[in-house]
């Protein structure tokens, strides 16, 4: 039975993006399908302080669990410093991170098996393998709490610039400073087999690769075969569909 804060939590999310479907730009088809969106806010832990046991009442059950997971976070003082949350909102946060992972850190195959709940039409494995190793900011095989809040702080919260550069890390797979045709196409052929093959309109075989060679066309300024960081930041700034992206979960939590 789920309880209540899960309940009042789905509900909250199903008040955002009634009228706009990101797969095809239309309205749903129907009034209960969930948007990518909702799909996120649904996994993420409930903040809602009216539904929730209150921050005092949890404050020091939190404490003297951080010492007992197998993964101890940084104290709270100092992930306040590192992110854009508040130290209650770390504290709700880590209570749900807690009882989704009880070890206190994700692996790999469980990061992918809760990501596939975003895209139950597509197959989602090898996105969500880059994604983990953008969130494993320790490349150690495993998100830790502090790993997901500074993440999930930049995707939520960060300058324009902090989540390019978070972006950026995320497309350049081997970490060398550079985005390659042969990254590129890795990332959009993940993306479009995400998607799956039931989307509206229907992709074409060569979407990926013709998606490809529209990204190098606008970002490589110099046509050395590579995009560095800086041209990365300078077209997307410039880019006025990128800037709304950047704003999708803006006021998420």
């Amino acid at each position: 039975m789920k309880s209540r804060s899960q309940d009042q939590s789905l509900s909250d999310s199903r008040e955002l993006d009634r009228s706009f479907d990101p797969l095809t730009g239309n309205p749903p088809s129907k009034p209960i399908k969930k948007t990518i969106k909702q799909r996120f806010l649904k996994l993420l832990p409930c903040c809602h302080s009216g539904s929730s046991p209150s921050i005092n009442q949890t404050s020091e059950t939190d404490e003297r669990e951080l010492s007992t997971v197998r993964y101890r976070p940084e104290g709270l003082d100092h992930l306040v410093q590192q992110t854009n949350f508040s130290k209650k909102e770390l504290q709700i946060l880590y209570r749900g991170f807690k009882n989704e992972c009880p070890s206190g850190a994700v692996n790999e195959e469980t990061f992918k098996g809760i990501y596939s709940q975003f895209f139950p039409l597509g197959d989602s494995n090898m996105y969500a393998h880059f994604l983990f190793e953008a969130f494993d900011m320790q490349n150690n095989g495993a998100v830790s709490f502090e790993d997901f809040v500074i993440s999930l702080s930049i995707i939520l919260r960060g300058s324009i610039t902090d989540k390019l550069n978070w972006a950026f890390n995320l497309y350049d797979l081997n970490k060398d400073g550079c985005i390659t045709r042969e990254e590129m196409t890795d990332i959009m052929h993940s993306i479009y087999d995400m998607m799956g093959k039931y989307t509206y309109p229907c992709m074409k075989d060569n979407a990926p690769k013709d998606h490809v060679e529209s990204f190098f066309q606008k970002m490589d300024k110099n046509n050395d075969g590579v995009i560095t960081i800086e041209e990365f930041l300078e077209t997307c700034k410039k880019d006025e569909n990128i800037m709304q992206s950047m704003h999708m979960f803006d006021n998420v939590i």
